[in-house]
Order: structure tokens, then C-alpha cells, then sequence
């Protein structure tokens, strides 16, 4: 299965907030940081905001941060959001789909896989903090794409 840009955007977002969790961040930092869309990025930051997992702060002060603590946030419960993940197939208006075995086996699949990130949290992502920090940094210093950015 491959993740879309949106969740892979959504989990630089939380990324960068976990690594970050000391001070409110601008959705102009987390996007030179990543070399990535501010526009694409605002669109995420605002349904990540609305699904409790980060916190916009309104105001000349304002900002985004984790609304809860890093190893609270489950990456399943951001997959399953972010993906939207009710079906790998649309298999009722199939013709054969009455007697297929097909649609047990995607759910399996998609079972097991999410249930992998079921198992981590953010907290798991960042817990080279510093490392992370530097690396954000730098990449925002020198406003040049990272390699998470490839693909």
C-alpha cells in the first residue's frame, strides 16, 4: 500500500511539532523546513486542528502545536483519518463480488498493516529530538528540499 502526499504531509506536520514541543510553530517554518507547499500544507494543518490531533493558536502570537502529548497521539488513529481507510476496492457493485473471496483478504491486508502503526506513537518518531532539531534547521537555513520530500 502507498500513503498519499497528504498523509506524508500530515506526519511531517506532527514530526515537526513533536521535535518542537517547547514553542508554537508557523505552518511557513514546518513548510521551508520540509521544502514543501505552504498551501497544501495549510489544508492539512487545518484537518489535523479539527481531528484534536495539533492546536491552532489564533492571533499575531498564534501558531500550531500537539494538542496532546507525543505518546498519545497513535499513528494508526492519524493513518486511519488521513487515508480514510474503509476500503482497498469498491466491491459492491462488482458482479461476482456475492460469491468473492477477495474482499476477506483486503481486509485482512488492511488490517495488519494498519495495526503496525497501531503498535507507535509520535513519541516514537522523535525521539532523536535534538538530532531532528538540527536536521529541520539546517534544512530550513539552506531552503533546500530533504530527502523526505523525495517521491
Amino acid at each position: 500500500m502507498r500513503l498519499t502526499r497528504y498523509t506524508d504531509y500530515a506526519i511531517r506536520v506532527l514530526l515537526y511539532l513533536g521535535s518542537h514541543t517547547d514553542a508554537l510553530a508557523s505552518i511557513r517554518v514546518v513548510a521551508k523546513s520540509f521544502g514543501i507547499s505552504e498551501n497544501h500544507l495549510m489544508k492539512v494543518v487545518q484537518d489535523l486542528a479539527a481531528a484534536g490531533f495539533i492546536e491552532a493558536v489564533r492571533g499575531r502570537n498564534g501558531g500550531i502545536r500537539l494538542a496532546k502529548p507525543t505518546d498519545q497521539i497513535n499513528l494508526g488513529k492519524v493513518l486511519r483519518h488521513t487515508e480514510g481507510l474503509d476500503e482497498l476496492l469498491e466491491c459492491s457493485t462488482c458482479v461476482v463480488a456475492p460469491a468473492c473471496g477477495l474482499p476477506p483478504v483486503l481486509s485482512e491486508a488492511m488490517a495488519a498493516f494498519v495495526g503496525v502503526f497501531d503498535k507507535y506513537t509520535v513519541e516514537d518518531l522523535v525521539r532523536r529530538r535534538q538530532e531532528l532539531r538540527s536536521l529541520l534547521t539546517a534544512a530550513q537555513s539552506n531552503a533546500i528540499p530533504t530527502p523526505l520530500d523525495a517521491g
